[in-house]
């Protein structure tokens, strides 16, 4: 269906402030940026911000919702007779090899790791995205495998999935942080993700593997 005219006003206006919001917390760090200035800067008022952006944090974190169903999305679309985790491990070194903002490689990416990293808040809220991404992954592969209600399978698999990604993507933010050339940290994280993939246990390599046609 079309995107009407007042959707698309909505889309550019909550677009707008978010732009202008990451703009100050580029520049300024996220604890001193206040939404009074936000909602200066992106010429709107404070109630309009926060009805787009319940918490300061959702300005920042904008992306959420598709960060959080990200693993359960890559399960759903896995090719026929591919496993959930290969699913997910293999889209993992495709983002490193594509230097991708998922696993932040990205060029220019420096700066936000290092708004976030200084931010408790920022940080608790990273956490809790991360355990939202294992409780949908839980359902979806739950749903997959057509696992009982009593079965914990799906949720242990979840958390070893999600931890497995989470786990990479701390030691590539650690060694950027230290000084690392993207292209070395990248190879590094690779080689991270072999030896991580070779401690899970044939149960969780080859869960949820989906039927051929």
């Amino acid at each position: 269906m079309a995107e009407g005219l007042r959707e698309r006003k909505k889309r550019q206006t909550r677009q707008h402030i978010s732009d202008v919001a990451t703009g100050l917390f580029m520049e300024r760090g996220f604890e001193t940026v206040t939404i009074a200035e936000i909602a200066e800067a992106a010429e709107v008022s404070v109630n309009t911000v926060y009805n787009y952006f319940p918490t300061k944090e959702d300005l920042f974190v904008d992306r959420e919702e598709e960060i959080v169903d990200r693993p359960s999305r890559l399960v759903r679309e896995r090719a026929a007779g591919q496993s959930a985790a290969r699913a997910i491990v293999e889209q993992l070194r495709q983002d490193i090899r594509e230097r991708h903002a998922y696993v932040g490689l990205t060029e220019g990416y420096d700066r936000f790791r290092q708004v976030m990293t200084e931010s408790p808040t920022l940080m608790a809220r990273l956490f809790t995205i991360q355990g939202k991404a294992v409780n949908q992954l839980g359902v979806t592969l739950r749903e997959e495998a057509a696992a009982a209600p009593e079965d914990p399978t799906p949720e242990f698999v979840a958390h070893q999935l999600v931890g497995l990604q989470n786990a990479v993507q701390r030691c590539i933010m650690r060694a950027l942080t230290e000084g690392g050339g993207v292209d070395e940290v990248a190879e590094d994280a690779l080689r991270k993700v072999d030896v991580m993939e070779s401690l899970l246990s044939d149960t969780v390599l080859n869960y949820a593997v989906k039927n051929t046609p």
